[in-house]
Protein backbone atom coordinates (compact mmCIF):
# COMPACT_ATOMS: atom_id res chain seq x y z
CA UNK A 1 0.00 0.00 0.00
CA UNK A 2 1.48 3.50 -0.84
CA UNK A 3 0.55 6.24 1.15
CA UNK A 4 0.31 9.75 -0.53
CA UNK A 5 0.39 12.94 1.66
CA UNK A 6 -0.75 16.39 0.58
CA UNK A 7 -1.02 19.72 2.52
CA UNK A 8 1.32 21.47 5.34
CA UNK A 9 2.99 24.52 4.72
CA UNK A 10 4.03 27.10 6.70
CA UNK A 11 1.45 29.41 8.45
CA UNK A 12 1.16 32.07 11.48
CA UNK A 13 0.47 30.90 15.14
CA UNK A 14 -3.41 30.59 15.63
CA UNK A 15 -3.81 29.96 11.93
CA UNK A 16 -5.19 26.60 10.28
CA UNK A 17 -3.84 23.72 7.79
CA UNK A 18 -5.49 20.49 6.53
CA UNK A 19 -3.27 17.85 5.40
CA UNK A 20 -4.72 14.97 3.72
CA UNK A 21 -3.34 11.41 2.95
CA UNK A 22 -4.42 9.09 0.28
CA UNK A 23 -3.82 5.27 0.41
CA UNK A 24 -3.61 3.28 -3.00
CA UNK A 25 -5.69 0.35 -2.30
CA UNK A 26 -7.96 -0.74 0.60
CA UNK A 27 -7.13 -3.84 2.66
CA UNK A 28 -9.68 -5.95 4.36
CA UNK A 29 -10.10 -6.25 8.28
CA UNK A 30 -10.19 -3.61 10.93
CA UNK A 31 -7.57 -0.79 9.47
CA UNK A 32 -6.42 2.22 11.38
CA UNK A 33 -5.16 5.25 9.23
CA UNK A 34 -3.60 7.59 11.68
CA UNK A 35 -1.81 10.85 11.39
CA UNK A 36 1.62 10.83 13.47
CA UNK A 37 4.38 13.50 13.49
CA UNK A 38 8.02 14.56 14.59
CA UNK A 39 9.42 17.42 16.26
CA UNK A 40 12.88 17.72 15.83
CA UNK A 41 14.59 16.08 18.68
CA UNK A 42 11.40 14.85 19.74
CA UNK A 43 10.27 10.91 19.02
CA UNK A 44 7.20 10.59 16.91
CA UNK A 45 3.94 10.83 18.17
CA UNK A 46 0.74 10.00 17.42
CA UNK A 47 -1.76 12.68 16.78
CA UNK A 48 -4.88 11.63 15.70
CA UNK A 49 -6.00 8.22 14.22
CA UNK A 50 -9.62 6.22 13.07
CA UNK A 51 -10.44 2.64 12.22
CA UNK A 52 -12.55 1.82 9.49
CA UNK A 53 -15.62 1.41 12.15
CA UNK A 54 -15.70 5.38 12.50
CA UNK A 55 -14.11 4.95 15.89
CA UNK A 56 -11.44 7.54 16.62
CA UNK A 57 -8.65 8.72 19.01
CA UNK A 58 -6.94 12.16 19.10
CA UNK A 59 -4.34 12.96 21.20
CA UNK A 60 -4.64 15.61 24.74
CA UNK A 61 -2.30 17.84 23.24
CA UNK A 62 -4.46 18.38 20.18
CA UNK A 63 -7.91 17.51 21.28
CA UNK A 64 -10.67 20.70 20.24
CA UNK A 65 -7.76 21.97 17.57
CA UNK A 66 -7.76 19.32 15.12
CA UNK A 67 -10.14 17.23 13.42
CA UNK A 68 -9.83 14.20 11.80
CA UNK A 69 -11.71 12.39 9.50
CA UNK A 70 -11.74 9.55 7.28
CA UNK A 71 -13.26 8.37 3.88
CA UNK A 72 -13.41 4.38 3.76
CA UNK A 73 -14.81 3.97 0.07
CA UNK A 74 -11.72 6.99 -1.29
CA UNK A 75 -9.13 5.55 0.99
CA UNK A 76 -8.46 9.23 2.58
CA UNK A 77 -7.63 10.48 5.68
CA UNK A 78 -7.78 14.36 6.55
CA UNK A 79 -6.19 16.52 9.74
CA UNK A 80 -7.76 20.00 9.60
CA UNK A 81 -5.47 21.66 12.34
CA UNK A 82 -6.91 24.57 13.50
CA UNK A 83 -5.22 27.49 16.30
CA UNK A 84 -2.12 26.21 15.16
CA UNK A 85 0.71 26.72 17.71
CA UNK A 86 4.61 26.82 17.07
CA UNK A 87 4.70 23.56 19.44
CA UNK A 88 2.96 21.68 16.07
CA UNK A 89 5.70 22.22 13.77
CA UNK A 90 6.78 19.12 12.85
CA UNK A 91 6.69 16.49 10.06
CA UNK A 92 3.76 14.68 9.73
CA UNK A 93 3.10 11.15 8.45
CA UNK A 94 0.33 9.21 7.33
CA UNK A 95 0.07 5.29 8.76
CA UNK A 96 -2.05 2.86 7.85
CA UNK A 97 -1.81 0.05 10.37
CA UNK A 98 -3.64 -3.44 9.52
CA UNK A 99 -2.95 -6.10 11.65
CA UNK A 100 0.88 -6.23 12.73
CA UNK A 101 1.90 -4.23 9.48
CA UNK A 102 2.31 -0.79 9.21
CA UNK A 103 2.59 1.46 5.94
CA UNK A 104 3.90 4.65 6.13
CA UNK A 105 3.66 8.10 3.84
CA UNK A 106 6.18 10.27 3.04
CA UNK A 107 5.77 12.84 5.87
CA UNK A 108 4.33 16.63 4.82
CA UNK A 109 6.16 19.42 6.91
CA UNK A 110 3.76 22.08 8.89
CA UNK A 111 5.91 24.72 10.24
CA UNK A 112 3.91 26.95 12.59
CA UNK A 113 5.61 30.93 13.22
CA UNK A 114 5.22 32.79 16.41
Amino acid sequence: VQLQASGGGLVQAGGSLRISCEGSRSLSGVTIMGWHRQAPGKQRELVAAVDNRGSSHVAGSVRGRFTVSRDNARNTLDLQMNNLKPDDTAVYYCNLRSGSVDYWGQGTQVTVSS
